[in-house]
């Protein structure tokens, strides 16, 4: 018999995080569920882990793949995957015990997204405070974070993640692309979802490039869905102002000259 629910745990070199997350997943109050693990052509102990897990106990599956970025891999757990309920969770962050049974409750509601509370762990903690959900907010940025329940049968309609968001927000994509046409959303209260923090340096120009032109595929992707909210474009610009905050509120001061470079950084792309 087939399980209600399938977890899918991509995991690309972060084998320390890995058993944390999967004991999160074996501890939970509700038991039909699977835990496929996809290792996404990770250089590290991943393998030998996964493969651990998997002999500890038969609803651990593991696959192994080339690496291919994490839409391939959540999409390479996914295809394979038995439950009529998909949960992604990342392999360095963990949920709450009781995370699938509350969510369970709620499958027989016409739902086609579930998600909860959520609070950060490792290098910073506390609650995350997003935004409550709307196809508002949806449009202006991402309020759902990417652990979430969704049908697997709304992902093949979609065509699942879209593998040409290689450069991240990845997530926010494919909630456009599930609930773009005023699908129900529920969320739980209660945190049962936890993100892990970690040490990062202050984001560089070249990765900023790489999110702008993720920005921009997703509004060439979805531009009847920005417009119908919206009524014009603005995340580039969204994007620049957010991008000199970050400036402003780091040691390094933004003097007029650097303002002008920001802009005309932002201006290539809005041609």
């Amino acid at each position: 018999m087939n399980p209600k629910i399938s977890i899918i745990i991509p995991c690309y070199n972060q084998a320390e995080f890995l058993s944390e997350c999967l004991q999160s997943v074996l501890d939970q109050t509700y038991s039909d569920w699977e835990c496929i693990i996809v290792n996404d052509g990770s250089q590290d102990n991943t393998e030998e882990i996964a493969l651990r897990w998997s002999h500890l106990n038969k609803s651990f599956k593991y696959v192994k793949k080339e690496n291919g970025g994490l839409s391939s891999a959540r999409n390479t757990g996914i295809e394979v995957a038995k439950g009529e309920w998909i949960l992604p969770l990342d392999c360095d962050d963990k949920i709450a015990n009781q995370y699938l049974e509350l969510a369970a409750e709620k499958f027989d509601k016409d739902y086609s997204l579930i998600y909860c509370e959520a609070e950060f762990f490792g290098d910073k903690s506390g609650k995350w405070e997003l935004p409550d959900y709307s196809m508002k907010e949806l449009s202006i940025g991402n309020p759902i974070f990417c652990s979430a329940f969704f049908k697997k049968k709304d992902w093949l309609k979609i065509g699942g993640y879209d593998t040409n968001m290689v450069f991240g927000i990845e997530d926010w994509e494919f909630w456009i692309s599930l609930l773009k046409n005023n699908q129900k959303v529920y969320k739980i209260p209660k945190v049962c979802f936890f993100y892990r923090i970690k040490s990062q340096s202050m984001i560089t120009e070249l990765r900023l490039e790489n999110k702008i032109k993720m920005l921009k595929y997703i509004e060439a992707k979805h531009i009847d869905f920005f417009h119908q909210q919206l009524g014009s474009l603005h995340l580039l610009n969204k994007e620049k102002n957010n991008y000199k905050a970050l400036f402003e509120n780091s040691n390094r001061k933004l003097n007029s000259k650097r303002y002008k470079l920001i802009d005309n950084f932002f201006s290539i792309f809005n041609k």
